[in-house]
Order: C-alpha cells, then sequence, then structure tokens
C-alpha cells in the first residue's frame, strides 16, 4: 500500500484494471449520485480524475484487451439500453444498441423518484412511487411499501423503470400506490450507511421507512387504512418486523422467506453485522420476531421454500408456533420444490398468490 489515489463520499463499486503503460487505472464509482453509475479513469501519479460516461444513468463497462477501448452500456428511467463503443477518453467511437422502448405498445403507470431525510433528520433517502393507471389525485388508493432493506441490495436507482419491477407496475395498473425507499443499512452507500444495522439488525431500518409511510401519506391520495408491506428474505424480515412494530399501521403484509431470528441465520453474514448469539445477546433478544408475534393485528402471509438453504424452514415455522401459542391467526404457505427463491415457471403461481392476498385483504 504506497498511497490513496481517490477520495470523497462515494462509493468504488467496480475496479476494471489500468492502462496499457499503467499510468491511469479505471473505475466504475457513485460519485455524481447513489442513484447512478460513473466510469472514471484517473492519473495514479497526480490523482487527475476524468469522467468517461457523461450521459445520466446507470453504466457498466468493459475495457478492451488493449485497453484503448471502452465498451459502455446504460440504462436510465429514459433509456431502456444504450451500448457504445467509446474510446479510453470516453469519446464515443460507434453506437452499437439504442433499444426502443418494449412497453411503448402498454398502458404504463407513472414512476416519480423521491428524496427525503431518514429517521436522523440528515441522511437523504432514495425512493420511488408509482402511481396507479389513470391516476385521479381526487381518489383514495390503497399503497403496498416493497421493502428489502438490508445491506447487498439498492432497489431505487437510475435505470430503466427506475429499478421496479414489472410486478410493481401491475399492482400500480390494478389500482394500487407501490412505493419503494432504500433505507440506512442497504447497500452502495458507504460503510457508514451501511453500518448502522451493527448489533440492532431491524430498528434503524423501521425507523426509516416510517418516514417512507409518512410521505407516503403526505401526498394526500393514500388510503391510510389501507397500507400493506411484501418483501423477500431480509424484505421478508422487515415486512414481519414492520407489521409487529406498528400494528395499527399495516393492514395486510405479505413476507417471503423471512428471517425470523438472526442466531438461525448463517454465521457469515449474520454475526458480520450482528456479532456473536453470546457477545450480543440483547441485539439478539430486540430484533428477535418471537417476541413481537403477539402484536400482530393486519393480515399476514408467510411465504417459504421448504427446501430453502439460506433462510431455514425454522425460521418461518418458529413464527408460526409462536403465533399458534400466541392466540394470532395468519396465513402459510410452501413451495415443497424451491430453496431460497422461487424460480422458473413457478415463479407465475408465487406472483399470483401475492397479487392474490393484497387484492382479497387490502
Amino acid at each position: 500500500m504506497l498511497k490513496q489515489i481517490t477520495k470523497g463520499e462515494w462509493v468504488v463499486v467496480e475496479f476494471l484494471g489500468f492502462n496499457e503503460n499503467e499510468t491511469e487505472l479505471f473505475y466504475v464509482s457513485t460519485e455524481k449520485s447513489p442513484l447512478e453509475r460513473n466510469l472514471y479513469s484517473v492519473n495514479i501519479e497526480t490523482g487527475k480524475k476524468v469522467l468517461l460516461t457523461t450521459e445520466k444513468g446507470y453504466h457498466s463497462a468493459m475495457l478492451s484487451d488493449s485497453k484503448n477501448y471502452i465498451l459502455d452500456q446504460y440504462s436510465s428511467t429514459e433509456f431502456p439500453n444504450v451500448i457504445n463503443l467509446n474510446d479510453s477518453k470516453g469519446k464515443k467511437v460507434r453506437e452499437l444498441v439504442n433499444a426502443e422502448n418494449p412497453l411503448k405498445e402498454v398502458s404504463m403507470p407513472e414512476m416519480q423518484m423521491f428524496t427525503i431525510k431518514a429517521a436522523d433528520g440528515k441522511t437523504d433517502l432514495y425512493g420511488r412511487v408509482i402511481k396507479p393507471l389513470n391516476f385521479d389525485k381526487t381518489k383514495k388508493y390503497p399503497a403496498i411499501l416493497y421493502v428489502y432493506g438490508g445491506p447487498h441490495a439498492q432497489l431505487v436507482d437510475n435505470t430503466w423503470l427506475g429499478g421496479a419491477s414489472l410486478w410493481d407496475y401491475y399492482m400500480a395498473q390494478k389500482g394500487y400506490v407501490v412505493i419503494t425507499m432504500d433505507n440506512r443499512g442497504s447497500a452502495n452507500r458507504g460503510f457508514e450507511f451501511e453500518s448502522v444495522i451493527h448489533r440492532n439488525c431491524g430498528e434503524v431500518e423501521a425507523l426509516d421507512q416510517m418516514e417512507a409511510v409518512k410521505y407516503l401519506k403526505s401526498l394526500g391520495y393514500v388510503d391510510e387504512k389501507r397500507i400493506g408491506v411484501h418483501g423477500w428474505s431480509y424484505g421478508g424480515f422487515m415486512s414481519i418486523n414492520l407489521m409487529t412494530t406498528y400494528p395499527d399501521v399495516f393492514k395486510t403484509g405479505v413476507a417471503g422467506g423471512p428471517v425470523i431470528d438472526w442466531k438461525y441465520y448463517e454465521v457469515m453474514y449474520g454475526e458480520r453485522y450482528m456479532d456473536t448469539p453470546q457477545e450480543n445477546p440483547d441485539g439478539y433478544n430486540k430484533s428477535s420476531l418471537l417476541n413481537k408475534a403477539k402484536n400482530l393485528k393486519g393480515e399476514l402471509l408467510i411465504i417459504h421454500g421448504y427446501i430453502d438453504d439460506t433462510v431455514l424452514l425454522q425460521n418461518s415455522l418458529s413464527f408460526l408456533q409462536q403465533c399458534i401459542k400466541d392466540g394470532i391467526l395468519i396465513d402459510y404457505f410452501l413451495y415443497p420444490q424451491h430453496q431460497h427463491n422461487v424460480r422458473g415457471m413457478d415463479r407465475i403461481h408465487l406472483m399470483k398468490t401475492i397479487t392474490k392476498y393484497f387484492d382479497d385483504n387490502l
């Protein structure tokens, strides 16, 4: 380690390599915005940086073997997919792909990005809201908070559709407001931003998500008595966590593959963020959803893959048993042949199941 070449309040997300004579290196970072990715070159000796991707959006890049050319692929909320061949200074040599909107024949709901402050009152958080099709501001609509909330994931960015899945837009077509926000603890915002969850998974994330709920209510067209929540894995944990921490806010929830107690989770991940149960008994006790099951008021569906080897089945089964003990009624569904994610043709069944649950209960 000779010296630090770059510094700043942003994240280097990928190192691509050096130029041919190794005087410059190429990297992708979040310097322009946490919602975007851009390619830079930097002189190793002087530290002088050059932005090589000037178009707004989320760029990924490949260097040619000679290091004289860059294959730049990007999308944004305006462009589905663009691929350019550029020289090593970022000048476009040839446009290879500029895809048409594949959904131009579809009536798509309106999506808007928003920025609010975290529960600490100072940190910017980024989110998106998808309005119902044929939106009427005089109406009151049910809303679904789609959440992940944990490390290693970012749900909102300046990519095509704003990072949302087509299911989000489908639900908006059906008349729901769909909102998503990346809270503190999620990825690509730096160590301080992510490490606020250390030893207390679920606490700060829930506080931040409730700021998104406040924003949702402030819009004026949301039925505050018909707010739902949905997520998978860490998002499943967050869905149940929100429903049991704020039981009067959420009417309906669907939690997929949820972590229930962090002592059941793999040590590679769990102990990185929570330390060991012996070192942090209070943190494990506070974050365990078994202790909150008795608070549940809304309609909750838990979905789990029967052979899930990431979030073991004992997580949701333990919550189910606790609900029985506490006299709490919930719904439960297993996918017998699936692990942590339901893939392939069965995913159609999964999304129909989730959709029907919200239609029936929200």
